[in-house]
């Protein structure tokens, strides 16, 4: 029982746990940051190729 105690001991003093779960946490904050810039750039691009091929007398679609 006391090795018992000991391991919950651990256990609760353990910081890996929660570290983990703030990698997590943070990795998930960049991928919706990445994902933002990346869908902003794009809209960007694809209005600025559209306004070159209209002012060119291309066509656009």
């Amino acid at each position: 029982m006391k090795a018992f105690a000991l391991s919950v001991q651990k256990f609760l003093v353990s910081e890996d746990g929660p570290t983990a779960v703030e990698y997590a946490v943070m990795l998930a904050l960049i991928v919706v940051v990445c994902l933002t810039a990346i869908s902003s750039i794009g809209t960007n691009a694809n209005t600025t190729f559209n306004s070159v091929a209209t002012k060119l007398g291309g066509t656009s679609s």
